[in-house]
């Protein structure tokens, strides 16, 4: 029997050609919408503008959001909208309704006419959310709680309605102007809620309404290309999108939850992205050491810290800055997080047999000369980068330990032997990511007492009585923070600890021969501390777990 095309690519898991259709971005929309409006000589804001308040008094809030318009000025006796979309003929007529006179339309920019909305309206992504809470499905009822009651057909509806689109894109766009690094959309039992991760932290955001939560995922899964009719299993997909003339990535992942699909959407700008150390927040005297290690012609660097400590980008800032066209360097990543100019970047795929082992051994038969392992997370991976480096190749990898000493004793641990990792490791690089001060609201206060009780002696003293503290301003959203600084600690491998390494030494003896002058993380984020960078409490929060072995 024929099947229908449509049931099989739902069946399948593939994107049917009217989910792809759907998966238009923003930037797409706003492309084909700007060329159109040029053709029929509508006017096009590529710029924010002023709206007159006696202009923006005529049409109430929930009006505005619901048609996406903003009036922006009268001239002549007619109402001049500033319009998501100036074609949309049918909300401008509306508009000329409820006001009783004539409109001009104009067009804008999605970001700039997102902020117009924000600004003169108090809109925000939430604030649209509760204008749609009291809409009903076509049959007047209240939408059901039961996800399950939900066919495919009637998400897809529900998701390509414009308003519940415009939500989305509105969500993404905040998101991007507020520096999110991870938007984070979760269904409980009574609510759905919203979170945004900003330097690191995650901040709720005002819920929608619960009802929409089929629609709102559903949106979002046609925009990354998944499959909406499979809610029980978890998928990854990817939004491509231009916003302000910049390339935005956007990352998305599903999981199946008790109350639905939780999603994560992580953003990846790369305009936002700085690849050098002096950013990153290396010291000078640190940057030397690095470019040190980095200018080996063979060995291992590792890079070792928690996930979201950084450490991918540390290492992408390493080697851009050891970039040169006569050397050939590949990666193998999980994900490819950015595209680097010039390097050989290679994703890993477990389904389809690519991990780091198998992906390490064939890129060794490229002829590399600097190899980039994302992670070493077994004894296959470790046992084939430490043959690489004995074999002429500098590796720069990444391992999961609270320190930089701590690294020596995972690799043994993962079978790798000691005398062995002795002759192949020339630096251990480990790391945090604390939040950054304002700098426009940045202040120095008398150290607070339970804040000075949580310090060591010497380093309180070296604080004199006071500490930096951010009051909260418009820059920072009110938060006293904005950007994140590393705060690193870097351990070249010197004769004497090659020695005790190659002899099989626990850790506690391997801190007895650090070399002099060795600064732990805690005490890089200290003097950042002491220099108005970030906080006390943000180099307490980030290190605490990395100073127990030298306790």
């Amino acid at each position: 029997m024929d099947r229908d095309p449509k049931q099989f690519q739902q069946d399948s898991g593939e994107p049917s050609e009217e989910t792809l259709t759907a998966a238009r971005t923003i930037d797409e929309q706003a492309s084909a919408i700007r060329e159109r409006a040029r053709l029929l000589g509508l006017p096009w804001h590529e710029k924010p503008v002023e709206a007159d308040p006696n202009a923006i008094s005529l049409v109430e809030p929930e009006t505005a959001v619901r048609l996406r318009v903003v009036p922006i000025t009268l001239r002549d006796g007619h109402l001049v909208l500033a319009m998501f979309d100036p074609l949309d003929t049918e909300s401008a007529d509306e508009i000329s309704i409820l006001c009783g006179l004539e409109v001009e339309r104009e067009g804008m920019e999605p970001g700039i006419f997102a902020e117009l909305l924000r600004l003169h309206y108090g809109t925000t992504a939430s604030k649209m959310a509760d204008l749609l809470g009291g809409q009903t499905d076509e049959s007047g009822d209240d939408l059901e709680h039961n996800l399950d009651a939900f066919e495919t057909d009637d998400i897809h509806r529900m998701a390509e309605e414009p308003t519940l689109v415009n939500l989305v894109n509105l969500v993404l766009i905040e998101a991007i102007q507020s520096r999110t690094s991870d938007v984070h959309v979760e269904p409980f039992e009574q609510e759905l809620t919203v979170r945004y991760r900003i330097d690191g932290v995650l901040h709720p955001q005002p819920p929608p309404p619960k009802h929409l939560q089929p629609a709102l995922i559903g949106r979002i899964k046609i925009m990354a290309g998944m499959n909406i009719a499979e809610r029980y299993i978890p998928q990854d997909g990817k939004i491509s999108l231009r916003y302000e003339g910049r390339k935005i990535d956007i990352r998305v992942s599903t999981v199946p939850t008790l109350y639905g699909e939780s999603v994560v959407m992580r953003i990846l700008d790369k305009s936002q992205l700085r690849l050098d150390f002096d950013t990153l927040g290396l010291r000078p005297s640190l940057q030397a050491s690095m470019d040190r290690l980095l200018a080996k012609p063979h060995g291992i660097l590792l890079n070792t810290g928690p996930t979201g400590s950084g450490k991918t980008t540390t290492l992408y800032a390493s080697l851009m800055r050891i970039f040169d066209p006569s050397k050939k360097i590949i990666t193998i990543e999980d994900p490819v997080e950015y595209e680097l100019a010039g390097i050989n970047q290679i994703p890993v795929n477990a389904k389809r047999g690519l991990t780091f082992a198998s992906g390490l051994r064939s890129i060794l038969r490229q002829d590399p000369d600097i190899v980039l392992v994302g992670e070493i997370r077994d004894g296959e991976t470790a046992d084939i980068a430490v043959a690489s480096a004995l074999t002429g190749h500098l590796i720069l990898s990444t391992l999961h330990t609270n320190d930089a000493i701590s690294s020596i004793g995972r690799l043994v641990d993962m079978g790798a032997e000691s005398y062995l990792v002795a002759s192949v490791l020339e630096g251990l690089l480990a790391q945090r990511l604390g939040r950054r001060i304002c700098e426009h609201c940045r202040i120095r206060v008398p150290m607070p007492d339970d804040l000075a009780a949580r310090i060591k002696p010497d380093e309180l003293a070296e604080f004199e009585g006071h500490a930096w503290h951010g009051t909260g301003c418009d820059k920072c959203s009110g938060t006293g923070f904005r950007g994140r600084v590393g705060f690193f600690e870097l351990l070249p491998i010197h004769s004497e600890l090659r020695r005790t390494i190659a002899s099989g030494a626990s850790a506690s003896a391997l801190t007895d021969v650090l070399p002099e002058g060795f600064k732990t993380m805690r005490e890089d984020g200290m003097d950042r501390a002491r220099e108005g960078v970030t906080t006390i409490h943000e180099v307490l929060r980030s290190t605490q777990d990395a100073e127990e072995v030298f306790e």
